[in-house]
């Protein structure tokens, strides 16, 4: 959704001729990959990071204008609400020290953006839902000024056809309804990137959705939302359900939501793109004047927008990405399972875990998806967003076990073996998967901290004690140190 888009009146006729054009981008997507003109040798890694800002009480802070032209960096871009941010950080090669420079480059980047918005009265907050947002934070006065979101509004709600309803139940309840897609500006993630050749694709994405539930419940930090404890990766259940254009009868008839974990593994990236277009109408049927059919015959790289575009309001926890970079088209896996934070040290450490693991399940001999239902995946990623570090997984050879065992006997060994296999330090393989080590040792992470303070503050007014909880929280987020050692 970073596509810059121009505000306009979508037509019926526009959506005819968007579909016309979105199936040419399919067709010729499908040429480029029979013919092998991808990008492959030396692949990169990425990282996208998207933050809340809160003032100086912790309350959400509805100034990301005022603190994106004070931050003189062009990797902060905006997002959904007014509250949100985002930085993308420079691709590295892991090879090349990548997972130190993500670390050092990010703490860089924010705390010279911290300095900037601060004089704007805003303080960035590595959190996956600010628990101190509260219903009056929910109109569309908090969507960010951006003609994409409001025509993205506009677009889910005429699909809809009503009101967007949220209903989660957790250790508490929760059953509110909204007028807009801002319930979505609750959702912060972190977003990992792993460049493909085209023949690698399937078994990369593969492994990343075999994994899902390991990442979420190591990482989870979202506990709180609207003032009630929820599930420990609350974003999960809000996100699919604040993005959802289907109306009670169409989900009853078994039509697929847009925030979508799939239902099968894969046998090429074109599945992902084929599905996409088959089953999803176009929110944005922008219409680019490229004639990709023409470019590709005249030897030139398409950058096949509307595909790009669609892709990017089909929701997948772990997407496929097609994107040109210095005139080379590449292919990349886009991991959108966690929240951010709560350090920069746990988010790298989050990283290296992903990278390490999905390689060595992509590169073995026997495919762990080959010996594990598309199913039981699932299952363990819905498991792990309820109860995060406490949540008991399914693995192949394993059996069901808690989470913490399973990564720590199993998963942590072989995500060792993938970092080696991209030539990752043995410095940096024990720095970053001691982290996830210690996590499993502690049974701590981000969610378990917070619930824990908040527990400690019973019988307090609920949201002062979500405030000083998240204030607390903030004053450990700067100082890098891993969530496990927090006090």
């Amino acid at each position: 959704m970073g596509e810059t888009v121009e505000s306009q009146e979508i037509t019926g006729a526009d959506r005819t001729r968007h579909r016309e054009k979105i199936r040419q981008n399919l067709d010729v997507f499908e040429r480029m990959l029979s013919e092998s003109r991808f990008e492959a040798d030396d692949p990169m890694t990425g990282l996208e990071l998207e933050l809340n800002l809160v003032d100086e009480v912790g309350d959400p802070a509805m100034r990301n204008e005022q603190v994106l032209r004070a931050i003189p960096d062009p990797a902060f871009v905006s997002e959904l609400g007014r509250f949100n941010v985002e930085i993308n950080v420079p691709p590295a090669r892991l090879r090349s020290g990548g997972l130190s420079t993500f670390e050092s480059g990010m703490r860089q980047q924010l705390n010279d953006a911290e300095e900037r918005a601060s004089e704007q009265g805003a303080h960035l907050m590595m959190i996956g839902i600010l628990p101190t947002l509260a219903d009056r934070h929910m109109s569309r006065s908090a969507l960010s000024a951006d003609p994409r979101y409001s025509m993205l509004n506009e677009q889910v709600l005429d699909a809809r056809g009503e009101d967007i309803v949220i209903s989660i139940a957790g250790q508490e309840q929760l059953d509110t309804t909204a007028d807009s897609i801002v319930p979505e500006a609750a959702c912060t993630s972190t977003q990992f990137h792993v460049q493909t050749a085209p023949a690698e694709f399937a078994a990369y994405w593969n492994a990343s959705q075999a994994i899902a539930g390991a990442q979420l419940a190591l990482a989870a930090n979202s506990p709180y939302l609207l003032g009630r404890e929820l599930w420990r990766e609350t974003r999960i259940a809000l996100f699919e359900q604040a993005t959802d254009t289907r109306s009670e009868e169409l989900k009853a008839q078994g039509v697929r939501p847009r925030v979508w974990f799939g239902e099968r593994w894969i046998t090429s990236v074109f599945d992902l793109f084929e599905e996409n277009v088959r089953y999803f109408p176009a929110l944005l049927p922008i219409i680019d004047d490229e004639d990709p059919l023409e470019v590709l015959e005249s030897g030139g790289v398409p950058s096949l927008a509307e595909l790009k575009l669609h892709n990017g309001t089909v929701y997948r926890w772990n997407r496929p990405v097609y994107d040109v970079a210095d005139g080379v088209p590449h292919l990349r896996v886009e991991n959108r399972i966690l929240a951010a934070g709560p350090t920069v040290a746990d988010t790298v450490a989050n990283a290296a875990f992903y990278f390490g693991l999905v390689r060595a399940l992509a590169e073995s001999e026997r495919p762990v998806w080959s010996q594990m239902s598309f199913g039981t995946a699932r299952e363990n990623f819905q498991s792990a967003a309820r109860l995060g570090i406490d949540a008991r997984l399914s693995w192949p050879g394993v059996g069901r076990v808690p989470a913490t065992e399973l990564v720590r006997d199993t998963l942590l060994p072989l995500a060792h073996e993938g970092l080696a296999a991209w030539g990752v330090s043995d410095e940096e393989r024990e720095r970053y998967l001691g982290i996830i080590e210690q996590r499993c040792v502690t049974k701590t992470n981000g969610a378990e901290w917070f619930a824990r303070k908040m527990r400690a503050r019973e019988g307090m007014e609920r949201f002062d004690a979500l405030r000083a909880t998240l204030l607390e929280y903030q004053q450990a987020m700067h100082t890098n140190e891993p969530v496990h050692t927090w006090k």
